[in-house]
């Protein structure tokens, strides 16, 4: 099984460990074409090899870096080629030019394609993403759809072929593993927000929480956005600059001991017309370093916390203050949680079993059900 994958997202280092899962599966010979580097509305997100054995990870170049919908590999068609796929994995969602450009390529050589999708909201896209996204329907023999959301999208959309639920990435839980014991009592009540910092993100809301909490605490936001210098001009028109730190995005080889710093790991985000949270990757980081989590209502959050975590009805800061209260001031709470968060990413979230969820994708594929 010669399986050809195309993915910007797995520049990051973290990530890499699915591939290598991948890779150890019986007859999988894998080859992964990512750009040499992604300019992210974050900022620019370089090539990161980390894990890297057992599969062919190149760099080819892309064209227009950093646009979503229009970025493509001026030389994929030689790679194709030269690799002659069974199947060709296209890492992206299926109104992007570079999907449509894979999957042509994809059929010129006889291959199977399919494509993911993370999009949990019904969008109808103007020409010429709409006949992409009909092209790719049309040839597709599956898709992988990252929340059970995408999958009602496809079927509205027009897709009538076969479609999987797999995490586009799980966590490898022997890097985001638990710090030894519990945090000390007598330590500030820590919590951190992880992400893009934009209102829908919820970060205004984590600090409105925060800043009718009682007692010592402190709260750390980690990462860019257009919401970051003016939430920061806000915090020091509060008098709060001594408990909420700012800092920005760290290699991803750094983010577990980042987690391990804190009580409670927040993700507040509140659904808008044009986009509601499609995952929320940070919560099952944080559960495999049995961080508690507390997550809104929005989108697949509720799924991917399930009881392992504190869920509150999105937009309501009084419900988040009372959620954080409750792991601060409930020590058996704390306790449970970070215990069940863990056990929840290793019976559902690791690399290798979003690996073998994707090889039996392959496996189905290609026997033609």
């Amino acid at each position: 099984m010669r399986v050809l994958m195309i993915s910007k997202a797995c520049l990051v280092g973290i990530y890499q460990r699915k591939l290598e899962e991948l890779a150890r599966l019986p007859d999988v010979t894998l080859k992964v074409l990512v750009p040499p580097s992604w300019n992210d509305r974050g900022g620019r997100v370089p090539l990161e090899r980390v894990h890297t054995e057992r599969y062919d990870l190149g760099a080819i170049p892309i064209a227009f870096n950093g646009n979503y919908h229009l970025h493509f590999y001026p030389d994929l068609g030689r790679h194709v080629r030269a690799f002659r796929p069974d199947i060709v994995h296209i890492d992206e969602e299926p109104y992007n030019l570079a999907t449509w450009q894979a999957m042509r390529l994809a059929r010129a050589v006889g291959a199977k394609a399919l494509f993911f999708t993370w999009q949990n909201l019904l969008r109808r896209y103007p020409p010429p993403f709409r006949w992409m996204e009909a092209y790719n329907y049309r040839h597709a023999a599956c898709a992988i759809a990252g929340n059970q959301e995408a999958v009602a999208v496809l079927r509205a959309k027009g897709f009538a072929g076969p479609v999987a639920v797999i995490p586009q990435f799980g966590v490898d839980t022997d890097r985001f593993a638990p710090a030894n014991g519990m945090p000390d009592p007598a330590a500030p009540f820590t919590v951190g927000f992880i992400g893009r910092m934009v209102p829908e993100k919820g970060v205004g809301l984590l600090l409105d929480a925060m800043a009718g909490l009682g007692g010592e605490w402190r709260l750390m936001y980690l990462g860019d956005g257009p919401a970051r210098a003016e939430l920061e001009a806000h915090v020091r028109a509060m008098g709060l600059a001594s408990r909420v730190a700012f800092q920005s995005r760290v290699p991803s080889v750094e983010m577990p001991a980042y987690l391990r710093r804190l009580h409670v790991l927040a993700l507040p985000s509140v659904t808008r017309p044009n986009w509601k949270e499609q995952f929320g990757r940070v919560l099952i980081e944080a559960m495999a370093c049995s961080v508690p989590v507390v997550g809104s209502s929005s989108g697949e959050i509720p799924n991917v916390i399930g009881d392992a975590g504190l869920v509150f009805p999105e937009g309501d800061v009084e419900a988040l203050r009372a959620a954080l209260e409750r792991l601060r001031d409930d020590r058996a709470l704390w306790q449970r949680l970070a215990a069940a968060g863990r056990a929840r990413v290793l019976a559902e979230f690791t690399h290798a079993q979003v690996a073998q969820k994707t090889y039996r994708v392959y496996q189905e594929t290609l026997g033609g059900r």
